[in-house]
C-alpha cells in the first residue's frame, strides 16, 4: 500500500509522533493505520499522544535580538518544575533563535532545529519528559534599536514575561526603562491610533451605561464620557502612560527628554489568557494515584 502524506500526517495527528517515525510505521505495517498506532506504542514514539489533552500553561518566554530585530517566543509545559529544567531551556533558546528567519508559527514548527523540525522536537520532548508541550505563539518586532527585558528570568534571555522595546535614537540603557515599564504596566497599545476600535467602542458603552445608572442628562453624560475615555486612553497606551522611572512625565515626554522616540513594542507573557481547570487537592492526588 502506498504511503501518502495524507496518511503520515493523520497518523501524527492522532499519536503526537515524529514524521519519520509516523511513516515508518506505516510502513512497517503496509499503511494499516491501528497497526501503526499500536506499532508506534510498543517504540514507545505515541507516549506524547497522552500527555496532548493536558493543558499546558506553565513555561517560559524567550527574546532574542539581533540588530534592528527582535523576536519573542513563547513554549509552554505543564509544569513550572519542567520550565526549569536545563534540557527545556536549552530547546526554548534554539527555537527563539530559529524565529529570527520565519515570520509565524507554523514558519517556526518547520523550521530546522538542530536536524529535526522545531514541531517533531517538541513531540520528541514530550515523550522523554513526559508533559504536554507547546509551541504557543511569537511576535517580532523591528527597529532602528531594539532592546530586550526580561521579567522573573529563568535563564539568559528567557522567563515569565519577555518585552521588546522598538526605539529611533536613544540608548540601550533608557530601552531597558521603557521595557521594564511595559512588563510592569502591560499597556494595551503604543498611541491612541493603535487602540482596537471594538475595545475603545465597548469600554465607551460600558462607560455610559455606568453614567446613566446616575440618572443624569444626556448632554451632562456625554460630558462625562468625553473625560473618562480620555483617562482610559491615557492609562491604556504606552505613550501616554505615567512612567514608571518618574510619574511626572509620560513615556512619550520621557522618551523626548532622552533622545528617544518609541515606534513598537511586544509583551509575552507566559500562560496569557490560558483557562486553566482548577482541582482540589483530593482530587490532584486521586489522578496522580491513577498515573
Amino acid at each position: 500500500m502506498a504511503i501518502t502524506a495524507a496518511l503520515v500526517k493523520e497518523l501524527r495527528d492522532s499519536t503526537g509522533a515524529g514524521m519519520m517515525d509516523a511513516k515508518k510505521a506505516l510502513t512497517e505495517t503496509n499503511g494499516d493505520m491501528e497497526a501503526a498506532v499500536d506499532w508506534l506504542r510498543t517504540k514507545g514514539l505515541a507516549k506524547a499522544a497522552k500527555k496532548s489533552g493536558r493543558t499546558a500553561a506553565e513555561g517560559l518566554v524567550a527574546v532574542v535580538v539581533d540588530g534592528g530585530k527582535g523576536v519573542a517566543v513563547e513554549v509552554n509545559s505543564e509544569t513550572d518544575f519542567v520550565a526549569k529544567n536545563a534540557e527545556f531551556q536549552t530547546m526554548v533558546a534554539g527555537i527563539a533563535k530559529a524565529a529570527l528567519g520565519v515570520d509565524d508559527v507554523d514558519g517556526l514548527n518547520a523550521a530546522d532545529l538542530g536536524g529535526k523540525s522545531v514541531a517533531d522536537t517538541l513531540t520528541d520532548k514530550i515523550a522523554t519528559i513526559g508533559e504536554n508541550m507547546t509551541l504557543r505563539r511569537m511576535s517580532k518586532i523591528e527597529g532602528e534599536n531594539v532592546v530586550s527585558y526580561v521579567h522573573n528570568a529563568a535563564a539568559d534571555g528567557m522567563g515569565k514575561i519577555g518585552v521588546l522595546v522598538a526605539m529611533t535614537g536613544g540608548d540601550e540603557a533608557f530601552g531597558k526603562q521603557v521595557a521594564m515599564h511595559i512588563a510592569a504596566v502591560n499597556p494595551a497599545a503604543l498611541s491612541e491610533a493603535d487602540l482596537d476600535p471594538a475595545v475603545v467602542e465597548k469600554e465607551k458603552q460600558v462607560q455610559m451605561d455606568i453614567a446613566r445608572e446616575s440618572g443624569k442628562p444626556e448632554q451632562v453624560i456625554e460630558k462625562m464620557i468625553v473625560g473618562r475615555m480620555k483617562k482610559f486612553v491615557a492609562e491604556s497606551t504606552l505613550l501616554n502612560q505615567q512612567f514608571v522611572v518618574n510619574p511626572d512625565l509620560t513615556v512619550e515626554a520621557a522618551a523626548k527628554e532622552a533622545g528617544a522616540t518609541v515606534t513598537g513594542f511586544v509583551r509575552v507573557e507566559v500562560g496569557e489568557g490560558i483557562e486553566v481547570e482548577k482541582e482540589d487537592f483530593a482530587a490532584e492526588v486521586a489522578k496522580a494515584a491513577q498515573g
